[in-house]
């Protein structure tokens, strides 16, 4: 059973053109910081495979849904295709700011995908999308309620806000399906463990990767990251909380009913 607001109404994908220019995008277009947009360029690395991923495993389960949850299920789909799209055009961006891409994009589409997706049972792998899904919900409510966005260049802003919008938006459909196909308590605690090791690992992986191409030294890493931790602690406010949330035995994604964050914000983009 769904808890859905009762002004959820339909889910549907937007078509978006952000026409991003190198030109007019700064080296370090998160609060002009090497540490904070080394976070964030990992995130447009691990986002793309990662919606697709993500549609693969509910893709697997769409037949004999009921029929609201199942088109659901096709606005998540457009979405999500979408959001993959638009974040694997910024490749170009941050290759264009001189930083490599190539060796990161084939050690995470070999572990996560052709290893670890290939072996896992189909349950285990929505389980996953599941609670992937959560942690990506909370980033979405933090963009607008904690003022990221502020701190994001205005020429990729609206990319974030986007993106952030239709993840609270859609934020409930593969819990849903999982709830339809198997409500185990087990197999969504598994899928978070999961989750988090893998989110947890590849974006540190990233940014890692990130910050030795940027050669800035050990004291201005250091003091970034208590700057950046001061202002949002990410660990705290998202993985913690993600995970105490999820804890609870009657955890439904909408029982934070934060869906006047997204639709005041899509909104506004359908009006322009």
């Amino acid at each position: 059973m769904t808890r859905a607001p009762s002004s959820l109404g339909s889910i549907r994908p937007r078509k978006v053109d952000f026409g991003f220019n190198a030109a007019e995008i700064p080296r370090h277009w998160v609060a002009g910081k090497a540490v904070s947009t080394a976070m964030v360029n990992a995130l447009h690395l691990i986002f793309p495979k990662g919606e697709r991923f993500f549609v693969r495993s509910v893709h697997r389960f769409k037949d004999g849904l009921e029929p609201e949850l199942a088109e659901q299920v096709r606005g998540f789909f457009g979405q999500e295709g979408r959001h993959a799209q638009e974040h694997e055009r910024f490749f170009a961006i941050i290759q264009a700011h001189g930083l490599s891409v190539d060796r990161f994009l084939q050690i995470y589409e070999a572990i996560a995908y052709r290893l670890i997706e290939r072996i896992s049972p189909a349950k285990l792998s929505l389980s996953v999308t599941v609670a992937l899904e959560h942690y990506t919900a909370i980033m979405a409510e933090q963009a607008f309620n904690r003022g990221m966005l502020e701190r994001i260049d205005p020429s990729v802003r609206e990319l974030f806000a986007w993106h952030a919008a239709e993840e609270i938006e859609h934020k409930a459909v593969a819990f849903d399906v999982l709830a339809t196909v198997d409500d185990s308590y087990a197999l969504r605690m598994a899928g978070m463990t999961l989750a988090t090791v893998l989110l947890l690992g590849f974006w540190g992986l990233g940014t890692t990767m990130f910050l030795r191409q940027e050669k800035i030294g050990v004291r201005q890493t250091l003091r970034e990251l208590r700057e950046l931790r001061q202002h949002n602690p990410i660990l705290r406010t998202v993985f913690l909380r993600g995970i105490r949330e999820y804890l609870r035995r009657d955890f439904h994604p909408w029982d934070v009913d934060n869906l006047a964050l997204a639709r005041d914000y899509l909104a506004g983009l359908s009006a322009t």
